[in-house]
């Protein structure tokens, strides 16, 4: 039991806050019903301001009203000065009008602080009925300019950009690339109901820092009404907690799949998922994150999960030294895992790439002797070279900028080859890019924060 003190700390805090515009849903299951049990679920504080209401149950929507503007601007007006927010979300707004309303609030807001707006374009609903006509749409693009995230499903990103109706659907990241061209700063197509992986619930992120597959074992339940609003409140609640963009969406396919696997029966139609907290301490909700559009990102990771029982668990002490002599000492101290991290000088010469190459020869031999793991930072290639085909005792470490100047048959000869390979990881999404490469080690940080890199993600602290 928490004591009086800490109980009116607890009840003292402040909460970050979310807007979420967009429509009720009398079932339930999705709309402001689904948004706040995510926000729940993420200890934030949810405002559902009513857009549009709707009449329908678990098999169809029967009707749809849009509120008036002048309703929907009275609501964030009365919100503005009392109860700001962090983040909004925007779902079924159901009127262009509504849409402009919601713009002209915006603008005001950001005058005053930063807000980050999230654009999920409700256009039509699971049970087929459309709430979109062409004066929306069009509304909807200009939205689009100052949206920080949206996320569309297939359909409504290809509605966005204008396609025929019944046309073939363009590629994922090409879809991705002409939304963002429109101005939000990140775009996940969201792709739970795509059938075309068997198995694999993915979605296509292209934001700032990442472009790739968000990809999670499929939950197979008919359970599934609300998803999408899920994963937007999730994404908007992330951003209100300050982190950037590819983590917010991390955090939301973790909310999202938690919901899938807690959704439970309501009527004879799809019954709601089931978010709640603490979905961000398991690990098996953890996505794994592809380094663009690879080939044999599934099958790697399909390969990787089934093994993941089989990964030796304690590799002991893990050293960490810059020169040869520092990799005899540990050794003599019975480590038994040891990184030899010399960083290149700003001009390397052919003397110092010499002394180098001797000295991972020189540090892999005692780690032989010493029947021990000799882990070579940055330097792979030469790693390689002094192991002469004999990799029982070494491993590589890189950073993911060092992978990402890599081409995707090096990235794939590295996660499938016979060396173990280390990676660091900074942030939620490099987390999740680094288990798609199906590592031996994972390196986590930054513990605190520096002012010697430019880190765009939060320290983890201890």
């Amino acid at each position: 039991m928490l004591k009086r003190g800490a109980a009116s700390a607890a009840a003292t805090a402040v909460k970050p806050v979310v807007w979420s515009i967009a429509g009720n849903d009398s079932v339930g299951g999705a709309g402001l019903s689904a948004d706040q049990r995510a926000a729940e679920a993420f200890g934030v504080h949810l405002c559902p301001v009513v857009a549009a209401v709707t009449a329908q149950n678990s098999r169809a929507v029967t009707r749809v009203d849009a509120v008036s503007a002048d309703l929907l601007d009275a609501q964030l007006a009365a919100l503005a000065d009392d109860i700001p927010p962090a983040a909004i979300k925007t779902g079924l707004l159901g009127s262009a009008d509504n849409v402009r309303a919601v713009l002209c609030w915006l603008e005001r807001l950001r005058r005053r602080a930063s807000v980050a707006l999230v654009v999920d374009p409700v256009l039509r609903a699971s049970t087929g009925a459309d709430f979109a006509d062409v004066a929306l749409l069009a509304a909807y693009r200009e939205l689009l300019g100052h949206a920080t995230l949206v996320t569309p499903n297939d359909a409504e990103a290809a509605r966005l950009l204008g396609r025929p109706a019944g046309a073939d659907l363009p590629p994922a990241d090409q879809m991705a690339r002409a939304l963002r061209a429109l101005g939000p700063l990140a775009v996940a197509i969201t792709g739970g109901d795509r059938k075309r992986h068997a198995g694999w619930s993915l979605d296509w992120i292209d934001a700032g820092h990442a472009q790739g597959w968000l990809a999670l074992p499929r939950v197979h339940t008919v359970n599934n009404h609300g998803t999408g609003c899920t994963f937007a409140t999730a994404a908007a609640c992330g951003l209100a907690l300050g982190f950037v963009p590819e983590d917010a969406l991390v955090l939301a396919k973790m909310a999202a799949a938690q919901a899938l696997r807690h959704g439970h029966a309501a009527g004879q139609g799809a019954g709601p998922v089931g978010e709640s907290a603490g979905f961000g301490a398991d690990p098996s909700l953890l996505p794994d994150l592809s380094w663009g559009d690879e080939r044999g990102f599934l099958e790697r990771i399909a390969a990787a999960r089934s093994q993941m029982q089989d990964v030796p668990g304690d590799i002991g002490l893990y050293a960490i030294v810059d020169r040869v002599e520092r990799v005899r000492q540990v050794l003599g101290a019975g480590v038994k895992t040891v990184q030899l991290r010399i960083k290149t000088p700003k001009a390397p010469d052919a003397a110092w790439r010499g002394a180098l190459q001797q000295s991972i020869t020189d540090a892999l031999a005692l780690c032989r002797q010493a029947d021990a793991v000799l882990v070579v930072n940055d330097h792979w290639r030469l790693a390689l070279q002094s192991a002469g085909g004999d990799y029982r005792h070494l491993a590589i470490h890189l950073g993911q900028e060092d992978l990402s100047a890599l081409d995707a048959n090096e990235r794939r000869n590295l996660a499938e080859g016979p060396v173990r390979l280390g990676v660091s990881s900074h942030s939620l999404w490099e987390l999740a890019r680094a288990r798609g490469l199906a590592p031996w080690t994972i390196a986590c940080g930054p513990v605190w924060p520096t002012l010697t890199k430019a880190m765009p993600w939060q320290p983890q602290g201890l």
